[in-house]
């Protein structure tokens, strides 16, 4: 049983993975702050639906295929059901229609590049650095 216990439950023991260096978007202000330092770093915000199953799986890959560090970009989460009306201005701010999970990188005060579901994990974040 031991061998069929470690395959399928969960443990205390369980692989422990990086944690990534996100900065959690809760108020309108952020988003004039993210386009101004845009200037001088890449900003990156992550729009994810806490009870989306394509979202989680998306994020996991996201998290696990991350590589930069906080010297590059500042890396922003989002949960667009707590905060909606942020994930409504991001929209009009950024001329970027809402998906989600989506991703946007912003340098200069502009959208460089922006992708949804399975395309965030495809997008190179080090061409934006």
């Amino acid at each position: 049983m031991g061998l069929f216990n470690k395959l399928f439950s969960s443990s205390p023991e369980e692989k422990e993975t990086d944690v990534l260096p996100w900065i959690p978007l809760t108020e309108l202000g952020q988003l004039q702050d993210i386009e101004n330092k845009s200037v001088t770093k890449t900003q990156v915000i992550f729009k994810h639906s806490t009870r989306c199953g394509i979202s989680r799986m998306v994020i996991k890959q996201f998290e696990a295929d991350y590589n930069e560090t906080e010297n590059d970009l500042d890396l922003y989460y989002l949960d667009i059901l707590s905060y909606r009306e942020i994930s409504n201005n991001i929209a009009s701010a950024f001329q970027v229609m809402h998906e989600s999970p989506q991703l946007l990188v912003i340098k200069n005060g502009v959208v460089m590049a922006h992708d949804s579901h399975g395309g965030i994990n495809s997008l190179d974040l080090s061409t934006f650095i």
